[in-house]
């Protein structure tokens, strides 16, 4: 009890109005406690409350988003209206021909020596055919005789001719007379067609260039036995004579690249002897046709080499811009799918897989070419793990546009 209550009991035995206030006043600073603690308390339940909602949502977020994969994806990138293709090629000469002898004999001179620059016509070697001249000899020896017993079995027939007349001889002395002469001028026809047979054979002992080039190979020597090319024995060849002015350059071009050939579109070459070097040349021909052996189809470059620079038998890399299809796009190889059901990418659309079946093209190694199954704004998953199935839930954290060379 206060000491005014107690001043006021012992004053009047009742407390006075000044007390009654006091009493209030404590009464409402009890009261005012009291709800500041219900305050406190409700503050601290609910600020509990709501850190444990909070935490809740926090942890059912962290649990969708860890059962949520995370993938990459990548756009595709569109192939170029026309794809370079690098194949090697062989380098010949446009024409390349052996030089064989029609005679036999032995090489008597020989004057033009590899590296030889030679026209049409000129001569490059002789052959000495003794036999040759012996028997064309004794063939003009036979023709003459041959033409003095015509002339002989002329006269006769001439004679007896103009005897029967008067009947002088019989017809049948006439016939025989005839018959004499048509056997005799029959001989010299047949000795004149042996006379030039060998005369042929004798202007065969010098060897001429049977067109502008080059020597590119002497293979005989003076004194060397030289045997006929018409013969079946063993052959040879003395010169190799190639026309370097235009070259011929094979290519086998893979069945692939095949539809895309085509005559009249360039090629430019390179060879290791002529480095950052290109010369440029034209396809004129193909051979229409793929080899079974090889799966390839040839194809003939001619290059125009006027001063010849380059040489016949050279190795080139041929490089060839061969068109491809306008709706064709590349991926890196890490984006196929290889199950039972075929070549397949994953495809994220609105947050959710799709797995699509593709049609795959040309394999450059780190990059496919996908004929068809795919879109220009397609995002193509990078790395797909082996259990993704359609219609599941992804999220992207990486996303690389085409062009982009991470």
């Amino acid at each position: 009890m206060s000491p005014q209550i107690e001043a006021g009991r012992r004053i009047g035995g009742k407390p006075g109005p000044s007390s009654d206030l006091a009493v209030r006043r404590a009464a409402h600073r009890r009261w005012l406690v009291l709800v500041i603690a219900l305050i406190v308390t409700a503050a601290l339940l609910a600020s509990g409350i709501w850190s444990r909602v909070r935490a809740g949502k926090t942890l059912r977020t962290e649990t969708s988003q860890v059962a949520t994969p995370a993938v990459s994806v990548v756009s595709p990138k569109r192939t170029a209206p026309a794809q370079e293709i690098i194949l090697p090629g062989n380098v010949e000469p446009f024409i390349n021909s052996p030089i064989y002898s029609r005679t036999n004999g032995y090489l008597k001179e020989w004057s033009a020596d590899i590296g030889a620059h030679v026209k049409k016509g000129q001569l490059l070697a002789v052959i000495e055919t003794p036999e040759v001249d012996q028997q064309l000899e004794q063939s003009l020896s036979n023709l003459n005789t041959a033409k003095a017993n015509l002339a002989l079995a002329e006269i006769t027939k001439n004679r007896y001719e103009g005897l029967l007349k008067t009947n002088a001889v019989s017809q049948q002395d006439v016939d025989n007379a005839v018959g004499s002469y048509n056997a005799n001028k029959a001989i010299v026809e047949a000795s004149q067609a042996n006379v030039k047979q060998l005369q042929a054979l004798q202007s065969f002992e010098k060897i001429y260039a049977p067109f502008d080039g080059v020597v590119t190979a002497r293979n005989t020597d003076i004194g060397d036995l030289i045997n006929s090319g018409s013969t079946s024995g063993v052959k040879t060849d003395l010169f190799h004579i190639a026309q370097p002015g235009t070259l011929r350059v094979y290519v086998n071009v893979p069945e692939e690249y095949s539809q895309g050939v085509k005559v009249g579109m360039t090629a430019d070459l390179s060879l290791a002897e002529f480095p950052g070097r290109q010369f440029q040349g034209k396809l004129v021909r193909t051979a229409e046709a793929i080899n079974v052996t090889t799966r390839t189809l040839l194809i003939e470059i001619d290059v125009g080499n006027p001063s010849g620079t380059l040489f016949t038998g050279s190795y080139a890399e041929v490089h060839l811009k061969v068109p491809t299809q306008a709706s064709t796009y590349l991926l890196p190889v890490n984006t196929l799918i290889f199950r039972s059901e075929g070549l397949q990418v994953g495809i994220v659309k609105d947050g959710k897989v799709a797995l699509s079946a593709v049609t795959p093209g040309h394999d450059f190694g780190n990059q496919i070419e996908i004929v068809s199954g795919l879109k220009a704004n397609d995002q193509v998953i990078v790395n797909p793990p082996d259990s993704i199935i359609s219609g599941q839930e992804v999220q992207i954290v990486q996303a690389t546009l085409p062009g982009d060379t991470k």
